[in-house]
């Protein structure tokens, strides 16, 4: 047993290592011309887009995990249709579901590897990528953080500078915010605290503003300041959850948590990734299913491709019910959770026959 046990993982990983390698570079190729693209009126080096190519690349590759188990399941199945290997795991009394077990626990194993080494390695890649990247970029005007003393932006606008600090953030207002405005030079121009900041639109209203200039002290019941921000544009600022690894997402999670800013986004994220060693492990059984019942099929592309359109619908709803999270019409569990159900008890359908094939 032991060696059908060695004989099936070696066949399996070497289907996952070939379409990981297929996929990498495939991925690769597209960043490169997007890169040559973005930099055809850029003098750098030749070599810097093959540079920011790769380290863009891992973090696309994992987002495809789910087709690169998918398509490794069906290589791997018929390979062992082709070579009659099927029919002596069978003869030897190795039946389907154990062989079905070995890969489901294999992926399961590997999957935690991936979303707790590869997608923490991915993010700091990513990160790093994303700040080459806006050194050719006009958004250096935006600077937004998060962090245990609440929200900091950087703001320029009309040869000014604003930092501003906010305790909390709620939907459309900043609550027990400071705003420090500095001209060219950096030179204090004045100091302004208010409890309540109304920004919905890029124009700021300041409400029982508090202006300090040198040592004077003015209150202003109500002061607009435009500013290149509103709630959408923050929001967005925060957007891009890939360049954080796990422990960040939940740091940054707890930061949020403080400055009443909406979970929803980092939640959804967090479970998203903690979930997927079970999704793949749903894919893998998905795909093998398919191929035992195709298995009398003569064209192997007509396989991949009946595996393939029914593992895209799959992942498409998976996909609409992260939006639907996201979005708050439905709750953040039963966004990640229901696609799981559904795939599960699809999956547990398909299995009942599954020693007979």
């Amino acid at each position: 047993m032991k060696t059908y046990i060695q004989f099936i993982l070696k066949i399996y990983t070497t289907a996952l290592i070939n379409i990981f390698l297929i996929f990498f570079s495939l991925i690769f190729i597209l960043n490169l011309l997007t890169e040559l693209e973005f930099f055809k009126e850029i003098q750098v080096s030749p070599f810097y887009p093959l540079y920011l190519s790769l380290i863009n690349t891992p973090m696309f590759v994992f987002e495809m995990f789910p087709f690169i188990f998918l398509i490794s399941t069906q290589v791997f199945f018929n390979n062992l249709f082709s070579n009659n290997e099927m029919n002596i795991f069978k003869y030897s009394g190795l039946k389907n579901s154990k062989i079905f077990s070995i890969l489901s626990i294999a992926t399961f194993l590997l999957g935690i590897f991936l979303v707790f080494i590869f997608y923490n390695f991915s993010s700091n890649l990513k990160y790093f990528y994303l700040g080459l990247k806006s050194n050719y970029t006009t958004d250096n005007k935006y600077l937004a953080v998060i962090t245990n003393n609440g929200l900091w932006i950087k703001d320029i606008n009309d040869n000014k500078t604003l930092m501003i600090n906010a305790a909390k953030i709620n939907k459309n207002e900043l609550q027990d915010a400071y705003i420090s405005e500095f001209n060219s030079n950096y030179e204090i121009i004045r100091n302004i605290q208010s409890k309540k900041i109304n920004i919905s639109e890029k124009e700021w209203v300041i409400e029982n503003a508090e202006i300090f200039i040198e040592n004077y002290k003015i209150n202003e019941e109500k002061l607009y300041l435009k500013t290149n921000y509103n709630y959408e544009i923050i929001q967005n600022l925060f957007s891009n959850m890939s360049s954080l690894s796990i422990f960040e997402l939940i740091e940054m999670r707890n930061n949020y948590k403080k400055l009443n800013y909406s979970l929803t986004e980092v939640d959804l994220q967090i479970i998203k990734l903690i979930s997927y060693p079970i999704f793949f492990v749903l894919m893998v059984i998905f795909s093998g299913i398919i191929m035992m019942n195709t298995k009398n099929f003569k064209s192997k592309n007509l396989k991949i491709t009946i595996g393939l359109f029914f593992s895209v619908i799959i992942y498409y709803i998976n996909n609409f019910f992260y939006v639907l999270g996201n979005t708050e019409k439905i709750s953040i569990l039963t966004a990640v959770t229901i696609p799981l159900l559904i795939f599960t008890l699809i999956n547990l359908i398909l299995l009942k026959n599954l020693n007979v094939k």
